[in-house]
């Protein structure tokens, strides 16, 4: 079975206020072109199809028109719901769109419950596992403490099961959105770590031919039979070094499987450039970046006069400005934001204890701290829903 693994559409989202719904139309019709010549034989779409929970109309609309176009192909589609989708609203209409040969699973309790498509060697069984949050899934999966490894765990319990009972042979897929350890992050994912933890080992996932990873924009390899497809569109500057793709997957008969790489299409190149503003001006290296969306990272002493307006003379598509003067960390010039960058809401928190108090905080307080911030992106979570 000829399988195309996709994830992270985030249809909707805008690149610093760059409308992207024009790029993303072009990656859907690269996934219908795609599918109808390389006789793809389901696709499968791992969570975050739309950018938040409650999507604008436009993303909607072509969502409503991807949905046709792959249902027009006579190839079967299976989605799950991401940490940025509304899986009750993604979900409605399920049974319907399921007709069409679409399967949407966004329902925790259906994770052990497949969608069995069937080649010349027998049943492909593909399970689909919407993002769990953990606090609001442990009673639906029975487990006492909520963290992503132990949800996950007991949802591929039931996946076991489940394939436990079916004929011999019968080979397996999972839909997952989750960060996985190894796997590489970006500054565009929401952070979805759970008591001080975010990843979740591979070995969760055992006992499976193939696991279509979500989550994560990087296309990536964490085994050969675990892999992200990373997103379509590069949604932050740190997905500069990214090649944008989609996973063509091979299932053999005894489950063994080859994978390939499909490209995207690059609306326009990312370029990260740093230096003074005289230097971005005028260095020939950089002429191939002229035409490319830019991050421009000033290191002059002090701030030129219209940094901006001059550097859209030479890069006319530049969308970020970023002003980091040359100094030493102790330098009491160095701004906040710099000092904060990279750590995380419980690192910042727990810093904030120490400049106050003298000293940081012992275990106990935070573990405190961990289940203050975790209540509050759960209630985030039921409040995006209940909208």
């Amino acid at each position: 079975m000829r399988i195309l693994h996709t994830s992270d559409w985030h249809l909707g989202r805008a690149f610093h206020r760059v409308n992207l719904l024009g790029a993303q139309a072009e990656f859907i019709g690269h996934l219908v072109t795609t599918v109808r010549e390389r006789e793809v034989d389901a696709v499968v779409v791992s969570g975050d199809v739309y950018d938040r929970a409650v999507p604008p109309l436009a993303a909607i609309e072509l969502f409503d028109a991807a949905l046709h176009r792959l249902a027009g192909l006579g190839v079967p589609t299976v989605m799950i719901s991401g940490n940025h989708d509304s899986a009750r609203r993604l979900g409605v209409g399920a049974g319907l769109i399921g007709r069409a040969g679409i399967h949407l699973r966004t329902e925790p309790s259906a994770a052990g419950t497949p969608v069995v498509l069937p080649d010349a060697h027998g049943d492909v069984a593909f399970y689909g596992l919407p993002y769990l949050e953990p606090a609001l899934v442990k009673d639906e999966f029975g487990v006492d403490k909520a963290g992503h490894e132990t949800v996950l765990g007991a949802a591929m319990d039931r996946v076991r099961a489940d394939l436990a009972t079916r004929a011999p042979g019968t080979r397996s897929v999972v839909l997952a959105h989750a960060f996985v350890t190894g796997g590489e992050a970006s500054d565009s994912e929401r952070d979805i770590t759970v008591g001080g933890v975010a990843a979740v080992p591979a070995g969760v996932f055992d006992g499976v031919d193939y696991v279509a990873l979500g989550h994560l924009h990087g296309c990536q390899t964490i085994t050969e039979r675990v892999r992200y497809s990373g997103s379509p569109l590069a949604y932050s500057f740190s997905e500069a070094g990214h090649r944008k793709s989609m996973w063509l997957i091979d299932l053999d008969a005894d489950g063994s499987l080859t994978a390939e790489r499909v490209d995207c299409p690059v609306p326009r190149p990312l370029a990260r450039l740093s230096g003074t503003l005289d230097d971005l001006l005028a260095d020939p290296a950089l002429t191939r970046h002229e035409d490319a969306w830019v991050e421009a990272t000033l290191t002059d002493p002090v701030r030129p006069a219209d940094p901006m307006a001059r550097l859209t003379e030479r890069f006319p598509h530049t969308l970020s400005l970023v002003f980091a003067p040359e100094r030493t960390p102790d330098d009491p010039q160095v701004s906040y934001a710099r000092r904060l960058a990279g750590r995380s809401d419980q690192q910042i928190a727990q810093d904030f204890v120490a400049h106050v108090r003298g000293t940081g905080p012992d275990e106990q307080e935070a573990a405190v701290l961990r289940e203050a911030f975790d209540a509050v992106r759960a209630d985030d979570a039921v409040r995006e829903v209940a909208r």
